[in-house]
């Protein structure tokens, strides 16, 4: 690259750049643009899906993200621990945009924030991404540079191999646009927003747009397949236009607690789309003679019967569809164009997702499944309920336990309790393995980790262990398990900025990191 970059300075600049001060930033900034990203990821992405149908093992996960120092932080510890990126990705969820990244304060899950906030956040992140390799090659040059000065050539090679060598922190990212915030060009507008932000795969849902709920919340309303599925077309477009030909569709249906439809489909023929979607709906047989005024009427197998419609104007689906329609949801969402499919489920049960994907495989036999391991649902309370109710049937004791009291402490250290834990550890691998999930996320973790660690540090520090509080529970924790911001000047680019000023203005740069800088007190840490 060295050589690359002065032949590119060549004599029109002159003495105005280095090579190598150009080669190092063009290192630093391997991705140019947000298009850049999203090309890179989705070949990333699409090489780990392959991986995954070679070998359930091999599955991916996420931790959702709601500001970029905080997707920055998980990919530095994740490469900290476990030495690489792979199979890692950010999630980017609406319920945290809503929450706390919108201009009108703390909103509800339901599609009322600013739709720009959506790819504002995902440039946010991936810049931030971006400073981690500055940052890290940063430090790999400066060591580099020390190697030489000492004259210790085989340390100077080893460090060059590092360089050449190193694993970027820009993950795939997975990017929740809701129900597509409109029509199909309301979807296609914002999606390309998204992409050109670095966004390799949508999430879009089966939702109506202007009455979505989150998908743990009562009253959610789906919509006939053939308006899903122009969206699904309207996010492949914008992919297709934009150049990531490799990008990835996740379509999630609702379908099993939505209860409720805004319109019937429109069917032209007997077994039609449109018509195993109205098949679901909640009807009576009527009498003519005895119509009242207004009724929505529509014809099946010879009859006239009327579904079953509430003072909101929706129309009600039969009670015990729910599977079925996700089924049918997920198999229409793959024949036309989605790449991964999303059922929402109200408790974590492998038995459950896997029979739903059994039957989808039946159709689709490569079909893989992203799954919300959700912070809504009770974990704890379900998996020892789970277990409960497994001992119960094969006829062991739990006289000893309430099944409506699992949740309290008392249980911790039962028999019980250790065994729900065991198959809360193991759930994400069984349920690759037995359930079809490519891809596991924690929709809003960090949003929780936030408030409970400003929880701890405000009982302590406002308490009576006063300054002790964060400096034995938030700094001296850092040093001790190496947390890199603990130098903070250096993890918000300070050492970077001495890097530039050095390139720019040789020995008059006026640089930070002198021995006047009180970070140096954390040298050794």
């Amino acid at each position: 690259m060295v050589e690359r970059a002065r032949a590119d300075i060549g004599s029109v600049h002159g003495k105005a750049a280095e090579a190598e001060h150009v080669a190092r930033m063009r290192l630093q900034n391997r991705f140019r643009c947000g298009l850049d990203i999203a090309r890179h990821t989705a070949g990333v992405m699409r090489r780990d899906m392959d991986a995954y149908d070679a070998d359930p093992a091999k599955y991916t996960q996420s931790l959702g993200c709601w500001h970029g120092f905080i997707a920055q932080q998980k990919l530095i510890a994740i490469k900290k621990h476990f030495g690489s990126t792979r199979g890692r990705y950010v999630y980017l969820s609406g319920w945290m945009i809503a929450a706390l990244r919108s201009e009108f304060g703390p909103l509800p899950d339901q599609s009322m924030h600013e739709k720009t906030a959506v790819p504002a956040l995902i440039e946010e992140i991936y810049t931030f991404l971006r400073q981690a390799d500055a940052r890290e090659l940063g430090g790999l040059f400066r060591e580099l540079d020390a190697a030489r000065s000492r004259g210790d050539e085989l340390e100077a090679r080893r460090i060059e191999q590092r360089i050449d060598s190193f694993e970027t922190h820009v993950v795939p990212l997975i990017a929740d646009i809701d129900a597509g915030f409109g029509n199909a060009e309301a979807t296609y507008l914002l999606t390309k927003k998204m992409i050109e932000a670095g966004a390799c795969a949508i999430q879009i849902e089966n939702q109506v747009s202007d009455e979505k709920q989150c998908g743990h919340q009562d009253g959610k309303v789906t919509v006939p397949h053939e308006d899903f599925l122009q969206k699904i077309r309207a996010v492949r477009h914008a992919f297709l236009e934009l150049g990531v030909d490799n990008g990835i569709i996740v379509a999630r249906t609702d379908s099993l607690g939505a209860g409720l439809t805004k319109q019937i489909a429109y069917s032209e023929a007997p077994g039609d789309l449109g018509d195993r979607y109205n098949s679901f709906l909640d009807c009576e047989e009527v009498d003519v003679g005895s119509l009242g005024n207004n009724e929505v009427l529509i014809s099946r197998n010879g009859r006239l019967v009327r579904p079953k419609r509430l003072r909101s104007n929706l129309f009600q689906f039969r009670e015990g569809t729910g599977e079925d329609r996700c089924v049918l949801d997920c198999i229409t969402s793959l024949q036309n164009g989605a790449d991964l499919i999303w059922i929402e489920t109200e408790k974590p049960h492998i038995g459950q997702i896997g029979g739903m994907v059994k039957r989808i495989r039946e159709v689709i036999p490569n079909a893989k499944l992203v799954y919300n391991n959700s912070p809504s649902f009770n974990w704890t309370l379900n998996f020892r309920q789970q277990v409960f109710d497994l001992w119960k049937d094969e006829g062991r004791d739990v006289s000893d336990y309430d099944r409506s009291r699992l949740m309290s402490a008392e249980y911790d250290e039962t028999a019980l309790a250790r065994e729900a834990d065991a198959r809360i550890r193991s759930f994400q691998a069984d349920a690759a393995r037995e359930a079809g999930v490519f891809h596991h996320l924690i929709t809003l973790p960090t949003y929780h980790t936030a408030a409970l660690s400003t929880d701890n540090l405000a009982a302590r520090y406002f308490g009576g262990d006063g300054m002790l509080g964060y400096v034995r529970d938030v700094q001296r924790a850092e040093i001790r398990q190496g947390i890199a911001c603990v130098r903070h000047q250096n993890m918000a680019g300070s050492d970077i900025g001495d890097d530039h000023k050095e390139y720019f203005a040789g020995e008059a740069a006026l640089k930070a990191g002198g021995a006047a800088n009180t970070m140096n007190q954390f040298a050794a840490a």
